[in-house]
C-alpha cells in the first residue's frame, strides 16, 4: 500500500492505494475528474525526492506527493 498526498490548493485528502509503478498512480488518479486538470501541472515527488519517470516501481509504505505549481516573490 501507498499513500498519495495532495499538496497545496488542490484540496484533497491523503489517499492509500496498491500501486506498482507511478504509472499506476497516475492511471488511478486520473479516474477522478476533479484532479485530471491538476495532474497535467503537477510536480511529482516519491519519498520527497522529485521524479518524473512513471516507470519507478513503488514498493510498500511509499509516499507519493502531488505538488501543484506555486507562484511567489
Amino acid at each position: 500500500m501507498i499513500k498519495v498526498e495532495f499538496l497545496g490548493p488542490i484540496g484533497k485528502a491523503p489517499l492509500e492505494m496498491e500501486a506498482d509503478t507511478l504509472a499506476d498512480v497516475s492511471i488511478k488518479l486520473k479516474e477522478d475528474s476533479t484532479l485530471r486538470e491538476w495532474l497535467e501541472k503537477c510536480a511529482v515527488a516519491l519519498n520527497d525526492t522529485m521524479v518524473n519517470d512513471l516507470g519507478i516501481v513503488l514498493k510498500d509504505g511509499d509516499k507519493v506527493s502531488i505538488l501543484p505549481p506555486v507562484c511567489g516573490g
